[in-house]
C-alpha cells in the first residue's frame, strides 16, 4: 500500500458529483435496456441519478510531438516534495527526444527538462537518487532528511530511456494490492511509478461498467449482471476469464463510482503523458450468451481452481464483433481512448473447442483496431501463453508481450519462442500479496544487458508485474532502474548507494544491513521461483508444514542468518536517521522476515518433541512459538502498511449500508484466507495464497489457528490418543465471515518492538 494511504471509515472514497467538470461529466442518456436503480436495496444517492451515465472526453493515449502542459506535473512534485517542489523548475521539450529528461542547475535551483510530464518526474527522482541522496520508496522515504537547500548538480546530466515500454501492475495487482483503495492512494502509486520512469500503467478499476452497459443489449438484465460480476477483490480474476459471481452482488451505485475512478485515474495518468493501459475485449460471456443471441457460438471454458469459467465467444462470428464495438464504446464514454490494451484469452487452461486460435486472434485484433486504429495489444508471456497459433493470426508489429518468467527460468531464448514479437522483460517477485522479502536482482541485471543486445533481439521494454505492489521498494528501485541506467549496473555498489539515500546519508550500519540483504534475499538465483519463501506461521497448520500457499517455494532461497544479521544492524544505524519512514519500514519488514524465517527452524523442533512424546518440552516449544507471533502481530501493528485494519475500512467505505459493507467486508477477507469458496480453497488450493504477516490478521487468523493445533496435539499427548481431527476450511471460512474491527493506524515504538524481536531471536550464528 503507498505510504500515507491508510483508509478511514468515512464517506465513500470517491462520488460522481466530486469530480472536476473538465474530467467526468454527468449527463442525462436514457438507461440502458433493463437497467434499474442500484441493486441489492440500496438506494441511489442523492448525487447519482440512477440514469444517468459517466463520459469523458476522448483522449489519445499517448502525447503527440508537441509543447505540453507541465501543470500536472508541477502538482504531482508537490505532492512528492512538499518542501522542496519550489526549488524545481519544469521544462518542456519534446525536441530532445522521446523519454529523454535533462537535469541541471545550481543549490536551491534545479531545472528539469523533459519530453512528457513524466519524464520530468524521472528526471526528478534520477536528481534525488543521484545528486541530493534520498529516497522516495514504495513505500517509505527519506525527504525529511533533505537540507534546506537542495544541492548543485555538478554538471548537465541526460538520459533517455533504454526501452521504449516501461509497463507496470500485473492483472492481480488491484485485486491484492486493494480493490477497495481512494483516489488519493491511486494517485500516489501514479506519482511513485512516474518518478521512477514508467510509462505505461494497467488501469482496471471500473473495469466491469462497460460490460455491465453493453450486455444489457444482448440480452440480459441490469440484475442478472449483477450477480454475474464479481466483488471488486475479486475482479481480476474475472476479466482474465477464470470466474464470476463471487463476492457480489454489486450494485450499480458501485459499478458507477469505480468507474468513475477509473476514468479518473485514467486521465490523470493522460496528463502526465503517461499510456493508460485499459482491459480489451476478447470474448468473455456471461452463461446463456448463444440461446439469447441466435447465430453466436460460445465455448465453455471447464474449470478454474474450482470456479466456472464464464463462457468463451467465439471472436470470428458477428456476434463477437457486434458485442466488442458496444464494449469498447462503452468503455471510451467512461475511460476515453488509449493507444494500449491488455488482453490474455485463454489464461492458464482456456478451452479452445472447435476455434480456430489463429482466427480468433486476429479477429480480437481486428475488433480492438476498429475502435482504436492501430493500438497494441499487450499480451501476458505465462505459461504456455501466448502460443504460436495465437501469434500466427495478429500483426505482432502492434502485440506487446509483458514476460512473466524472464527471471523464473534458465535457458530462456524469447525471440526463439515468440518468433521475434516485442516483449518486455518481466519480473513477478511477488505472488498474492506475500510480504516476504527478496528478488532475483542478479538474474535481472544478468540478463537484461545481453537480451537487449542480440543482433536479433526482439526485448522491447521492463514490465514491473508483482501480483501486489507496495512490498517490496529496493526492488522496485532496481528494477525500474534497468530502463534508465546507460551502463551495466553493478548489483553491490547499487545497493550501497540505496542504503545511503534510503535513509538520507551514509552510515556503516545501513550499509552492512543491507549488504547482508544483497547476498541473501536479493540475490536468489533462477531455475524455479522469482519469489522467496513465505511465513510458516501463516501456513495451515500441521507439523509437516512446508510454506503457507501451494504454489509457492518450500524451503529457504537464501541463508537465514543474512536477514537475522541485517536486523542486528539496522538496530544500530544512527539514532538521527531512525526517524525518516523509510527506516521505520525497512526495520519493521526486517524484524517481521526474521521471525518468520525463525519459524522454519521451530517448527521442525515442536514436531520432534511431539513425535518423542516429549510434552514438557513440546509445551516449552509451542509456547515460544506463540510468543512469537505475539510479537510479530506488535511489530506488523506499528507499521501503518502492515495493517489488516486499513484494508477492512477501505472496504466497508464503499458500501452504502451495513448489508453492503458486510459484504465487501467478506469480499476483501475470503481474499486473504479461503480465496474463494471450498472447492476453490481445497481442490483449486487456494486458501493461503494470499497470506501476509499483517497485524490483525496473524493475531485473528493465524494465531488462533495454530493455537487450535497445538491444543489439538497436547490433548493428544496427554490423553495418548490420535489428534482430533480440525475442518480449516470452515475454520477459515468463518473467519472470512467475521466484522470484528481492527485498528486502522498503527501503535507502539517500531524501534522497541524490532528490538525485542532481535533480543528473543538466537543469533544468526545458531539459526
Amino acid at each position: 500500500m503507498p505510504r500515507g494511504g491508510r483508509r478511514l471509515p468515512g464517506p465513500r472514497p470517491l462520488t460522481l458529483a466530486a469530480l472536476p467538470a473538465a474530467l467526468l461529466a454527468l449527463i442525462s442518456a436514457g438507461p440502458a435496456p433493463g437497467a434499474t436503480a442500484p441493486g441489492a436495496g440500496a438506494p441511489a444517492p442523492a448525487h447519482v441519478r440512477p440514469d444517468a451515465r459517466v463520459t469523458v472526453p476522448a483522449r489519445a493515449g499517448a502525447p503527440g510531438k508537441r509543447s505540453f502542459d507541465t501543470a500536472p506535473a508541477r502538482a504531482a512534485l508537490e505532492r512528492l516534495l512538499p518542501r522542496h517542489h519550489g526549488q524545481f523548475t519544469l521544462v518542456p521539450d519534446t525536441a530532445a527526444g522521446a523519454d529523454t529528461f535533462t537535469v541541471s542547475g545550481t543549490a536551491g535551483a534545479i531545472t528539469v527538462r523533459g519530453s512528457t510530464g513524466a519524464t520530468l518526474l524521472t528526471g526528478v527522482g534520477w536528481y534525488l537518487q543521484h545528486v541530493a541522496g534520498a529516497d522516495i520508496g514504495w513505500p517509505g522515504d527519506s525527504i525529511d532528511l533533505l537540507p534546506a537547500r537542495l544541492p548543485a548538480v555538478p554538471a548537465p546530466v541526460t538520459r533517455g530511456a533504454q526501452v521504449p515500454h516501461r509497463y507496470a501492475l500485473n492483472d492481480t495487482d488491484d485485486g491484492y494490492s486493494g480493490p477497495y483503495r481512494t483516489f488519493e492512494e491511486h494517485q500516489r502509486q501514479i506519482d511513485l511509478l512516474a518518478l521512477h520512469g514508467i510509462n505505461e500503467v494497467f488501469v482496471q478499476v471500473g473495469a466491469e461498467y462497460p460490460y455491465y452497459r453493453a450486455l444489457q443489449d444482448f440480452g440480459y438484465s441490469a440484475e442478472e449482471l449483477r450477480q454475474w460480476i464479481p466483488g471488486p477483490a475479486h475482479q481480476s480474476w474475472w476479466l482474465l476469464q477464470n470466474l464470476s459471481g463471487f463476492g457480489g452482488p454489486v450494485t450499480e451505485r458501485l459499478m458507477r463510482e469505480r468507474a468513475a475512478l477509473g476514468g479518473r485515474i485514467a486521465e490523470q495518468l493522460r496528463g502526465l503523458g503517461m499510456t493508460p493501459v485499459l482491459p480489451g475485449y476478447f470474448g468473455t460471456v456471461p452463461p446463456e450468451f448463444a440461446a439469447r443471441n441466435p447465430g453466436a457460438a460460445t465455448v465453455a471454458q471447464g474449470d478454474w481452481a474450482g470456479f466456472d469459467r464464464p463462457d468463451w465467444l467465439d471472436p470470428a462470428s458477428p456476434a463477437f464483433r457486434k458485442l466488442a464495438a458496444a464494449y469498447y464504446a462503452e468503455q471510451r464514454a467512461v475511460f476515453g481512448d488509449s493507444s494500449m490494451y491488455r488482453m490474455s484469452p485463454l489464461h492458464e487452461g482456456g478451452q479452445t473447442g472447435s476455434v480456430d486460435v489463429g482466427a480468433a486472434a486476429g479477429a480480437i485484433q481486428e475488433a480492438l483496431h476498429a475502435a482504436h486504429p492501430g493500438a497494441l495489444w499487450a499480451v501476458l508471456g505465462w505459461q504456455d501463453d501466448p502460443t504460436p497459433e495465437l501469434l500466427a493470426g495478429v500483426d505482432t508489429s502492434r502485440l506487446l508481450i509483458l514476460d512473466g518468467l524472464s527471471d523464473r527460468y534458465n535457458r530462456l531464448d524469447r525471440e526463439a519462442r515468440w518468433g521475434g514479437a516485442p516483449y518486455a522483460m518481466g519480473t513477478i517477485y511477488n505472488f498474492g500479496g506475500h510480504t516476504t522479502i527478496g528478488a532475483n536482482t542478479s538474474v535481472w541485471l544478468e540478463r537484461f544487458g545481453p537480451w537487449r543486445a542480440k543482433d536479433d533481439s526482439a526485448l522491447a521494454g521492463i514490465a514491473y508485474l508483482p501480483e501486489a505492489t507496495g512490498t517490496n521498494p529496493a526492488a522496485f528501485d532496481l528494477f525500474t532502474d534497468l530502463a534508465w541506467e546507460p551502463g551495466v549496473i553493478d548489483q553491490r555498489q547499487w545497493f550501497a548507494d540505496f542504503a545511503a539515500r534510503r535513509y538520507g546519508r551514509p552510515d556503516a550500519a545501513a550499509a552492512a544491513a543491507w549488504e547482508e540483504l544483497r547476498k541473501g534475499p536479493y540475490s536468489t538465483s533462477s531455475g524455479l521461483w522469482s519469489e522467496s519463501q513465505d511465513s510458516l506461521f501463516t501456513a495451515r497448520p500441521a507439523l509437516t508444514a512446508a510454506g503457507a500457499a501451494y504454489w509457492s517455494p518450500k524451503s529457504m532461497r537464501y541463508p537465514a542468518g543474512s536477514v537475522r544479521r541485517a536486523l542486528d544492524q539496522l538496530l544500530k544505524v544512527a539514532p538521527e536517521l531512525r526517524g525518516s519512514s523509510a527506516y521505520l519500514f525497512d526495520l519493521v519488514d526486517t524484524a517481521r522476515q526474521a521471525l518468520a524465517n525463525h519459524s522454519r527452524v521451530l517448527l521442525p523442533r515442536i514436531k520432534a518433541a511431539y513425535e518423542a512424546k516429549d510434552l514438557p518440552l513440546f509445551r516449552r516449544l509451542t509456547a515460544e512459538w506463540r510468543e512469537d507471533e505475539a510479537k510479530l502481530d506488535a511489530v506488523t501493528g506499528s507499521d501503518p502498511n502492515f495493517l489488516l485494519g486499513s484494508r477492512l475500512a477501505g472496504a466497508r467505505a464503499w458500501g452504502a449500508d451495513r448489508a453492503e459493507q458486510d459484504r465487501y467486508e467478506y469480499d476483501t477477507r475470503s481474499l486473504l484466507s479461503v480465496w474463494g469458496r471450498r472447492s476453490t480453497s481445497e481442490g483449486g488450493f487456494l486458501h493461503d495464497y494470499a497470506n501476509r504477516e499483517w497485524s490483525g490478521l496473524v493475531s485473528e487468523l493465524y494465531a488462533r489457528r495454530w493455537a487450535l493445533y497445538f491444543d489439538s496435539l497436547e490433548e493428544a499427548l496427554v490423553r495418548r490418543t490420535a489428534p482430533r481431527a480440525i475442518d480449516w476450511p470452515a475454520f477459515e471460512e468463518e473467519w472470512a465471515g467475521r466484522t470484528t474491527r481492527h485498528p486502522d493506524r498503527p501503535s507502539g515504538d517500531p524501534y522497541r518492538l524490532a528490538a525485542a524481536v532481535a533480543a528473543a531471536l538466537p543469533p544468526a550464528s545458531a539459526g
